[in-house]
């Protein structure tokens, strides 16, 4: 599934052809993806001028002069195709600007679109109990010692739940955990401000190498123009059970589960 770095290397895909242009034909080729379109999204978006583009955690932004923002959610393989020279069966929403372009492709139809008053965004309801952000300045040692505190759920299963940090996935919160020498398991209670301080200036630098490096593009993800990123080529941990750690003084990486995910580190660098 794309994740933060991911939904944002699409943004900044997006912004650089659809910033600031006029809307001049959106095509539906299909009644729904996960859900159903709204109703009024071919209404809504024709005619219209998109003013700006952002992302709230792994989901991004359109936000049109008609104080309406459609959202959307890549799912597990979804993309935006800039420009296709032909149409794929898998188009399911096409966006036309004067000049460009925009379809949504999406093959196993996990993702979705959704159409929001813009000052509303913040009450829309997957968004409304998320945490900060993790490139944020609100993301902080003290905050996140505050939003631990008690808890004896897993560290790694607290950074993945969208409650206490927004967007933050699998692949970077296993990398981020590595970098800063923190034990998958140990409880999110028992995580010290000390370790939480090295965390958060992490989870960052983990976040923006990826966002530097376009992602991680696993298994169906590609940036808009159809170029891969290569982050995955610099994973410390994921994906590396059995592989000898990168530091001179490290492990062997081993993989465990936890909430149903695959979770991978070093048992000699993390504590």
């Amino acid at each position: 599934m794309p994740e933060l770095p991911e939904v944002e290397t699409t943004v900044r895909g997006l912004a650089r052809f659809l910033e600031g242009e006029r809307v001049t034909r959106v095509t539906l080729n299909r009644p729904d993806m996960r859900r159903p379109f709204p109703p009024d999204l071919v209404q809504t978006l024709t005619g219209t001028t998109i003013i700006s583009l952002g992302r709230r955690a792994k989901y991004g932004l359109l936000h049109t002069d008609r104080e309406r923002t459609m959202i959307f959610h890549l799912g597990m393989s979804g993309r935006w195709r800039i420009d296709p020279t032909e149409p794929d069966k898998h188009d399911h929403c096409v966006i036309e600007t004067r000049d460009h372009q925009f379809a949504l492709c999406d093959p196993r139809r996990f993702g979705w679109i959704d159409l929001v008053q813009t000052d509303q965004l913040e009450q829309w309801p997957s968004f409304a109990q998320m945490g900060p952000e993790p490139l944020g300045p609100d993301l902080t040692d003290s905050y996140l010692k505050a939003a631990l505190k008690g808890r004896s759920q897993a560290i790694k299963l607290c950074l993945l739940d969208q409650r206490i940090v927004a967007g933050l996935g699998n692949i970077y919160v296993c990398e981020a955990l590595y970098r800063a020498g923190i034990h998958p398991r140990k409880a999110g209670g028992k995580v010290t401000k000390p370790q939480l301080a090295r965390l958060v200036p992490l989870i960052r630098e983990v976040l923006q190498a990826s966002i530097r490096d376009g992602g991680s593009s696993l298994r169906d993800y590609a940036a808009p123009d159809g170029e891969l990123g290569y982050f995955a080529t610099r994973f410390d941990v994921y994906g590396r059970e059995g592989e000898p750690c990168h530091r001179e003084d490290g492990g062997v990486i081993r993989r465990i589960a936890q909430g149903g995910r695959s979770t991978w580190y070093c048992p000699k660098c993390q504590k």
